[in-house]
């Protein structure tokens, strides 16, 4: 029996998938169901190589997909299609898992009943890295079921019963890193959780590091445009969906507003974030909605 599924998607980062891999070899130890879903996305490096070489040191079953097109849902995707186990969990191809990640796994989602999605703990892997994609909080959370979950629970440590994606589907392969809307495929797909009524949590004790390299103000700007474009693309998307959206919508406003007046600086090298987070929005927002119209015309079209 397969108790726990663990997906990695990568692309052209060999060196670090190394440092990725070589902690879930010493999380595995003593863990015995278990199994390993390694997607390549078009990698152009000795990545197929690399894992190759650590798939045959392994005791558990490894399977490794090859997805040449590049996107992050879509990889998902693909290793979400080859998952045996009864907890699907995630994490990226620059994090690293708690020595005692998967034992922490299981214990945690034995106290929560089927369906659930559950998000862990995310430390900053290397001091020298910006404070950004992390999530410290050190105490359970719920997410409301009224409210938009960005940055709630985040998909480099993320993980669901297998019968979540029977209930609302795969992840929506328009959004994330390399894909049209660049992110947000993880809030998507928690955001169609809670539409579901099914139960979202933080979970402190579920724990990796994020090594994710990012140090100057350049790579800053462009992760945040990402997300900001991502999000206004899900607000363009889950708009007629309930009233978290307009609300999600009003509070970027306000923000952006209220930063005009002075007070704290969420980034020091982002003068006025709210005002440059609701530009990304609104780029977003305008790209989903066009979109879906030439799609909408071009159906109508017989096309």
């Amino acid at each position: 029996m397969i108790r726990v599924s663990l997906l990695v998607c990568t692309r052209d980062r060999g060196a670090s998938l190394d440092r990725t891999l070589a902690s879930i070899t010493r999380a595995a130890a003593g863990f015995n169901v278990l199994e390993v879903i390694v997607v390549d996305n078009g990698s152009s490096d000795d990545t197929p190589l690399r894992l190759a070489t650590w798939r045959s040191r392994q005791a558990f079953p490894v399977t490794v997909v090859d997805e040449p097109q590049a996107g992050l849902a879509r990889a998902r995707n693909a290793g979400l299609s080859r998952a045996r186990g009864d907890i699907v969990a995630m994490t990226d191809d620059d994090c690293v898992l708690d020595a005692g990640y998967f034992a922490m796994l299981v214990a945690r989602f034995a106290l929560n009943p089927a369906p659930v999605v559950i998000g862990g703990r995310i430390l900053l892997g290397d001091p020298d890295d910006l404070p950004v994609t992390i999530k410290l909080e050190d105490h359970v959370m719920d997410a409301p079921h009224d409210s938009f979950p960005h940055g709630f629970v985040m998909g480099a440590n993320l993980a669901f019963t297998r019968d979540v994606v029977d209930r609302i589907g795969r992840f929506d392969e328009r959004f994330g890193a390399g894909a049209r809307f660049r992110a947000a495929e993880d809030t998507d797909f928690v955001l169609r959780a809670l539409d579901c009524q099914i139960p979202v949590r933080y979970d402190p004790y579920i724990v990796v590091s994020h090594h994710h390299g990012r140090r100057s103000a350049d790579t800053l700007r462009r992760l945040l445009a990402g997300y900001a474009f991502g999000d206004g693309a899900l607000y363009a998307k889950h708009l007629f969906g309930g009233s978290r959206i307009a609300r999600a919508i009003w509070r970027d406003v306000c923000d952006a507003i209220a930063e005009c007046g002075g007070g704290e600086r969420p980034f020091a090298s982002i003068r006025f974030f709210h005002a440059f987070r609701l530009g990304g929005v609104v780029k977003g927002f305008a790209k989903f909605a066009l979109t879906a119209r030439l799609k909408n015309q071009s159906g109508w079209r017989g096309r």
